[in-house]
């Protein structure tokens, strides 16, 4: 079986653009052709007012912008020393011009042109060509959508717990994504307060952190706390601390999440909220996607995907803080897997009060463990995301991924975009090439991934639904996995990564490796 690649792979390389005179040459016999024209057209018999009435006068036309296919050769090599590639690489990008209108956002947009024409180039990443191929820039209409940097989110107060060492640890530090949701991503606050409690922090470590989180435009009041308290009732006090922050400085939502968690779309969120009535006593989340987890903790708003309460009920929690925090208590919240601070926190509200949880299922947990491919190409516009920083859960890059969101408008983020040979844009996680051609129900997630520790193939069926076959190991799909995304002039290049030698591009479990070249695509977004 043929590659994916060489069986779209016109057989030659990529042409290149046209040299500078040769251009400088057709610009100049284009603008005098116009100017002919014109001195043409002032000689008609024309009644001297048409001429000059716009709605009588057809615009000249003019030429199109064209990309910029130039390659940055120090870039390249920057990308084969991160990113362990080979010398030689599959190449392809592709200029598509962002056309925001008024339609709904669907879970997938068939586009009935070739993404890549001519498909890819092999070139040579230690002195690359000084040009890859130029195609025209395709137009993709896209929704119109807020952009984050004009949302509003004075209504919401948050609360996280976590260390120092976490909070600046170069692999997994939380402090960009943080900035995405709470900030205006120019250093400004977007109206969002945090109340971020560090585990055995020192003065010194408390006041970098709140300096640099103010510098970087995040409300935060950063406290200390003691890791001798047991780890539920800590979880469980910091509704208490936003319910009294919240009495200095009034908001409608209190919100405690884990430091990995992530909001891509806060217009989103906070429109989903305002279906809600914030002066009622409401306690807001979602469950597990396993529900293996269920039945070993409850039903409850697990808290790694974000849990909203009502100022008033947070209040009825504060008061009840005592009662709820008791040794016994903390027992009762012990589900075989030490004391559960989500346990602890819904046997306070449940206990001492008539309210139960408000299902909001766009907020996701993300139980999940390995190739979490499935649930991102799945063309769904997440609340909530978490559980991406890899080690025993999936690895993910939403920080890199809602970038587009910034020149294309919220909803652009994860919108998948299917074209006619076969690529699959999943804007911000993947570019999936399928070669036999999409013969499956796009709207089943793939199963990629799987539960833990244990996995029956149905657990996670109720959550999101049954999931069709993976088709990794089956020759059927390759994809490149979006690992940065760079904003410049208005625009966003996109760099997509994809390894010859990955597991899941082989023609069958442990057989024939799908290619001999790593890969690279670069889509540059225009608005």
């Amino acid at each position: 079986m043929h590659s994916p690649a060489s069986s779209i792979h016109s057989g030659n390389h990529f042409s290149k653009p046209r040299g500078p005179l040769v251009r400088i040459i057709l610009i100049t016999t284009f603008c005098l052709t116009i100017f002919v024209l014109m001195l043409r057209g002032s000689t008609e018999n024309i009644p001297l007012i048409n001429r000059f009435e716009p709605e009588t006068i057809s615009p000249i036309p003019m030429p199109e912008p064209q990309p910029n296919c130039s390659i940055d050769a120090a870039r390249f090599q920057d990308l084969r020393g991160k990113y362990f590639l080979g010398e030689r690489v599959e190449y392809a990008q592709r200029y598509i011009k962002i056309n925001r209108e008024d339609i709904p956002r669907k879970t997938l947009t068939t586009v009935n042109v070739n993404l890549f024409p001519d498909g890819f180039e092999i070139i040579e990443l230690a002195s690359p060509p000084k040009y890859s191929n130029c195609w025209k820039p395709l137009e993709l209409a896209v929704p119109i959508s807020p952009y984050p940097h004009t949302v509003d989110a004075s209504d919401l107060l948050f609360g996280i717990s976590t260390t120092y060492k976490r909070l600046y640890d170069e692999t997994i530090g939380p402090i960009k994504e943080w900035a995405h949701w709470l900030t205006d991503g120019n250093g400004r606050s977007n109206g969002a307060g945090l109340i971020l409690r560090l585990v055995d922090a020192s003065e010194e470590q408390l006041d970098t952190t709140h300096r640099d989180l103010l510098a970087i435009g995040i409300d935060a009041k950063v406290f200390n706390t003691d890791s001798s308290i047991e780890m539920a009732k800590r979880y469980l006090s910091l509704l208490p601390a936003l319910y009294h922050d919240h009495e200095d400085k009034p908001r409608k939502w209190l919100v405690m999440c884990d430091d990995d968690t992530f909001f891509p779309s806060m217009h989103r969120l906070l429109a989903q909220l305002g279906t809600y009535n914030h002066a009622a006593d409401l306690y807001i989340g979602t469950l597990s996607e396993d529900v293996n987890n269920m039945q070993r903790h409850g039903s409850q708003a697990f808290g790694g995907a974000g849990v909203f309460f009502t100022t008033h009920l947070a209040g009825m929690v504060a008061q009840n803080y005592d009662s709820c925090s008791t040794s016994q208590k903390i027992q009762e919240a012990n589900s075989g897997w030490g004391p559960q601070g989500d346990i602890l926190l819904r046997k306070c509200v449940y206990e001492n009060t008539e309210v139960r949880l408000t299902m909001l299922r766009d907020l996701h947990q993300l139980d999940i463990t390995g190739d979490a491919g499935g649930f991102y190409e799945s063309g769904l516009s997440p609340l909530s995301l978490h559980h991406f920083k890899g080690g025993m859960w999936h690895e993910a890059q939403p920080y890199e991924g809602v970038k587009i969101s910034k020149v294309c408008g919220e909803d652009c983020f994860l919108q998948r975009f299917l074209f006619a040979d076969n690529f699959l844009i999943s804007n911000g996680f993947s570019v999936a090439y399928y070669p036999g051609g999409v013969t499956f129900d796009v709207s089943q997630m793939e199963r990629t991934f799987h539960a833990l520790p244990d996995d029956m193939g149905w657990n996670m069926d109720m959550m999101l639904g049954p999931g069709r076959r993976t088709l990794s190991e089956t020759g059927r799909k390759v994809a490149w996995e979006l690992k940065e995304s760079i904003i410049e002039d208005g625009q966003i290049r996109q760099t997509y990564i994809r390894h010859f030698n990955d597991w899941r591009w082989r023609e069958s479990p442990g057989g024939k490796e799908m290619f001999k070249l790593d890969g690279i695509i670069e889509l540059i977004w225009v608005s």
